[in-house]
């Protein structure tokens, strides 16, 4: 699939990896429907980028507000040929903190937002893409979801995170086996540490720190990185079904 004329929905768009991958899309000729729930960066952004682009406010865990986005986005585009799941959250949270166990509420938060967020964008896009003509080889789409390498090493204090994510990376295949027929394709990216808002408040030296951890090269990965490897799965039509890691070789410590 070209970038160039097709049409992207991408969740979490109004900043960090997501924002970079909308900037990145417009820049090779995509249009793109950018869904966030923060309306000031998202407008600011989409009158930025122009006529190529076009935000709806809208939470991931909504039916009816993913739904009206997908509405939104077809009628402005004529259809949705790429999804890219960047909407997420964070915690740092113990099972067994000095304050008591974990608290339920925030576990199911992360879950709600990072997971099922996400397979409700999935389940809904994917009628959509269902009725795209199909283009060589039959293919109709592609979803891009964002897992993390704390699907595979998560940390003390990341066990809300890391299930979330692990989930995102756990259903990345069946679903891509199930949406075969319409050609259909899912793939995810499961990111190292990467310089996106979680790490604004962190004083530089501390962020250098955190680099350094990286194998090679030995820094944070940077947001025009993820939107690179998003761009080259839409184009490579046989990846499928698969979780990559885009980490510099890092393998993360117990904390």
């Amino acid at each position: 699939m070209n970038v160039s004329g097709a049409s992207a929905f991408v969740t979490g768009g109004a900043s960090g990896l997501g924002e970079a991958v909308v900037r990145k899309l417009i820049r090779q000729g995509g249009g793109v429907v950018i869904v966030d729930q923060n309306e000031e960066k998202g407008q600011a952004l989409a009158r930025e980028l122009g006529s190529r682009s076009l935000f709806i406010q809208a939470d991931v865990t909504s039916e009816a507000e993913v739904q009206q986005a997908l509405k939104k986005g077809v009628e402005t585009f004529g259809g949705i040929q790429a999804v890219i799941n960047c909407a997420g959250i964070v915690t740092a949270e113990k099972v067994t903190g000095r304050d008591g166990p974990h608290s339920l509420e925030s576990f199911q938060k992360v879950i709600q937002v990072n997971l099922i967020g996400t397979f409700n964008v999935i389940r809904l896009a994917a009628g959509v893409m269902q009725k795209n003509e199909a283009a060589e080889d039959g293919e109709r789409g592609v979803m891009i979801n964002t897992s993390s390498v704390a699907a595979f090493e998560g940390q003390i204090g990341q066990a809300a995170y890391s299930a979330s994510k692990g989930g995102v990376a756990g259903m990345t295949l069946p679903v891509s086996r199930e949406l075969a027929r319409w050609g259909i394709r899912v793939m995810a990216i499961a990111p190292g540490l990467f310089e996106t808002p979680m790490f604004d408040n962190l004083p530089e030296q501390v962020k250098e720190g955190l680099g350094q951890m990286t194998p090679f090269p030995k820094r944070l990965g940077r947001p025009y990185e993820f939107a690179n490897l998003v761009v080259s799965i839409i184009e490579n039509s046989m990846l499928n079904g698969e979780v990559i890691r885009l980490d510099g070789a890092i393998r993360m410590p117990a904390k």
